[in-house]
C-alpha cells in the first residue's frame, strides 16, 4: 500500500470525519491481487480469518493489519486506534439489498474500505458509496465514492455518520478494516461472523 497516498489526503470534517485516497494502489498490482482474492461465492463480508491468504492478496491483508496504518489514521483523525483491535472483513459479490443506509454501531471507532473493481461502469450502474448528511434517502449526500482499484475511505464513527450505497448486482470487490472499541467488542463481531458464514454455507441461496 502506498501510505503516503492516504497521508496526503484531506480530512473532511461534515457531516463527519472522512478521507479519500486514490491510488493507494499501484495500478500493476490489480492482476496479482484479484488473482489471489478468494472465492467466495456469495454475497456480504465474509471474515478474513475465514479465508485462505496467498500471495498479493496475503500481503495487502498485512498492510491493513500493520501498525503503520493505525499510526497513520490515528494523526490523521485524531483519534487514537494504536492499540485497538482490528477486525477485517471482504466482499465479492453485492446483492440487490446490500448498502442500504445505516450507521455502524458505536463498537466500530474507524471503519475503511479499500477497494479492489477495475474502472466503475457509469452513473447509473449504482454501487457507489455516499457519505450522507442523513438516513433520509441517497440524495442527501456530502460526497459520492466509486470503488474503483486502489481507492481507500475512511471515516471516524459518530452518532451521524450514515452512509451506503445505491444497489447494484454482481461482483464489487472491497476489504473492509475496521477498527474496534475493546477486545469485548472484537469477540461479540467474531463469532458474529463466523456464526453468518455457517448460516450462509448451511442455507442454499442465503446472503
Amino acid at each position: 500500500m502506498r501510505l503516503d497516498a492516504i497521508r496526503n489526503a484531506v480530512v473532511v470534517r461534515e457531516p463527519y470525519p472522512y478521507l479519500v485516497a486514490h491510488g493507494v494502489l499501484a495500478p500493476e498490482t490489480m492482476a496479482a491481487i484479484n488473482n489471489d482474492f478468494p472465492d467466495i461465492p456469495k454475497a456480504g463480508f465474509f471474515p478474513s480469518m475465514t479465508m485462505k491468504r496467498q500471495g498479493a492478496f496475503d500481503r495487502l491483508l498485512s498492510d491493513l493489519e500493520s501498525p503503520a496504518l493505525a499510526a497513520l489514521l490515528t494523526e490523521k483523525f485524531g483519534v487514537d486506534i494504536r492499540d485497538k483491535p482490528q477486525i477485517i472483513t471482504v466482499r465479492k459479490w453485492s446483492a440487490a439489498k446490500d448498502g442500504r443506509i445505516h450507521n455502524d454501531g458505536e463498537a466500530k471507532v474507524i471503519n475503511s474500505l479499500l477497494y479492489l473493481n477495475p474502472a466503475w461502469p457509469g452513473d447509473d450502474a449504482g454501487g457507489r458509496f455516499r457519505v450522507l448528511r442523513s438516513d433520509k434517502g441517497f440524495d442527501d449526500m456530502a460526497a459520492e465514492v466509486s470503488p474503483d482499484f486502489g481507492t481507500f475511505l475512511a471515516f471516524v464513527r459518530t452518532d451521524n455518520s450514515w452512509h451506503g450505497h445505491p444497489p447494484f448486482v454482481g461482483e464489487r470487490r472491497v476489504i473492509q478494516a475496521s477498527w474496534l472499541r475493546n477486545q469485548d467488542d472484537f469477540k461479540r463481531k467474531e463469532t458474529r461472523g463466523r456464526l453468518s458464514l455457517f448460516l450462509k454455507k448451511l442455507l442454499p441461496g442465503a446472503h
